[in-house]
């Protein structure tokens, strides 16, 4: 027989909560499901909250790893030691993808919330992250990506951002931002020419799409991730014209 699923021995502790100065953020942890290659391990999945708002757990981790690939895919095969920010550290799947790709030159994360970057440098969340946070290449800016792409000092030839649920969910109002036209001429601003803008979402966004050919970005499309239930996650990419 099977094992069965017990709600109150499988549901989610809380190992901490934070308040910060976007609001409260959460790690929980609960017993991965049985059957599942985590839960055949014995394994546990942990899980990030903020404001109430379910953000991203460890359970799978595809989309998060499509982020990265997408992006590098849509650059030019001879672009040496490309630049790459990463838009939300989350639980680590995208800074960990791109640093085992030794193609990517500078690796720049940008997260606003110092609990989830504790978190990752002496927590739970660093047997994902440990190596990729050694990684010569990586940096972890903490400070808001909305206001970091008016005035960053550098340029990239890749954007990955991940630091909402989608254009259409964010988790704060001011997210809202980095999706207006204002926010998408900050990001296009950011790339150099050529560059790749890739966004992930939880569902499809049409009008995001139309956003961002109305922002002068070429090339624009998505890439889906099938999930066990409901619409698929999805990658959206844009490109800087020359």
């Amino acid at each position: 027989m099977s094992p069965q699923y017990d709600a109150a021995i499988d549901a989610p502790v809380t190992l901490e909560r934070r308040e910060g100065p976007y609001g409260e953020v959460v790690l929980r942890r609960r017993p991965a499901p049985p059957g599942t290659p985590a839960g055949r391990a014995g394994g546990d999945i942990y899980e990030i909250i903020a404001n109430g708002c379910f953000l991203m757990d460890t359970s799978d981790g595809r989309s998060e790893r499509l982020l990265i690939d997408a992006a590098l895919a849509a650059l030019p095969p001879e672009r040496p030691a490309p630049a790459l920010l990463i838009g939300g550290l989350g639980v680590g799947f995208s800074l960990a993808r791109a640093a085992a790709e030794p193609r990517w030159g500078r690796i720049s994360v940008v997260e606003r919330e110092a609990a989830v970057i504790d978190w990752h440098r002496a927590g739970p969340l660093a047997a994902l992250s440990a190596d990729a946070l050694a990684d010569p290449r990586t940096e972890v800016l903490h400070t808001d990506l909305v206001a970091y792409l008016s005035d960053a000092p550098h340029t990239y030839d890749a954007l990955c951002l991940d630091i909402d649920n989608g254009p259409d969910w964010t988790v704060t109002d001011g997210n809202g931002g980095l999706y207006s036209p204002a926010g998408l001429a900050a990001c296009r601003a950011r790339l150099s020419p050529g560059g790749v803008l890739a966004v992930w979402s939880a569902q499809p966004s049409p009008a995001f799409d139309a956003a961002l050919q109305n922002a002068g970005f070429t090339g624009v499309r998505t890439e889906e991730i099938a999930v066990a239930r409901g619409v698929p996650d999805v990658v959206h990419l844009a490109v800087r014209g020359a």
